[in-house]
């Protein structure tokens, strides 16, 4: 759902047109706070159509939040090379993507999605 509202918004292609004019460690950090804004929006997601059709079940938004945990780059790299190689994600790590979806869950304002101005993710 978050990278359908960055489409929409015209994020999506802005980013793209970015990363293909940085070398690619600095093209991986600037998809790392894509991903992260589109974890904090599906997080805007979820609550509002919570709020307007009470969707969510009980335990839904911890298995988000669990299969959040078990996608971070730091995760999947430790599990698939032993190492972990921060200069390589593109995704953010485990604890960034809980963080941001929980933040766009508990205010429910796409305001609080801005990564590319955050200074710490």
């Amino acid at each position: 759902m978050g990278h359908h509202v960055q489409t929409l918004l015209g994020i999506s292609e802005k980013v793209q047109q970015l990363r293909a004019r940085l070398p690619e460690r600095e093209g991986n950090q600037v998809q790392v706070r894509m991903e992260l804004q589109a974890d904090c929006l599906a997080g805007v997601w979820a609550r509002l159509t919570d709020q307007q059709n009470n969707r969510l079940e009980p335990g839904d938004i911890e298995e988000g939040l669990n299969a959040a945990s078990r996608i971070g780059d730091d995760t999947l790299q430790r599990q698939m090379t032993g190492r972990v190689v921060p200069d390589a994600f593109t995704h953010g790590t485990s604890a960034q993507r809980v963080r941001w979806f929980r933040r766009g869950f508990e205010s429910g304002d796409m305001q609080a999605c801005d990564t590319f101005s955050a200074e710490t993710l």
